[in-house]
């Protein structure tokens, strides 16, 4: 008898944290996505660029725009490096 109890207690406790993950879960999709930065700011971004004559690879992860100039190596602009997929 005190077995089945605990079994229905745990199952119940189980049954919230389940219910409660996944509202949460619903709850993060319907949400509005932020606003972007005030220009100026520092933003995530991921580019690669690979410089043209000595072969150079970069990775930027911030920069203040979305679309940075490409930065300089071996006095030449570095070319973007488009991932394989």
């Amino acid at each position: 008898m005190f077995g089945t109890i605990v079994w229905v207690g745990l199952g119940l406790v189980l049954l919230r944290l389940i219910w409660k993950v996944g509202l949460g879960m619903l709850r993060s999709m319907t949400s509005t996505l932020p606003a972007p930065p005030p220009t100026g700011e520092m933003r995530r971004i991921n580019l690669r660029y690979r410089c043209s004559v000595c072969g150079v690879e970069l990775r930027l992860t911030m920069a203040p725009d979305e679309q940075p100039p490409p930065p300089r190596h071996c006095l030449e602009d570095m070319d973007v490096v488009i991932p394989k997929e």
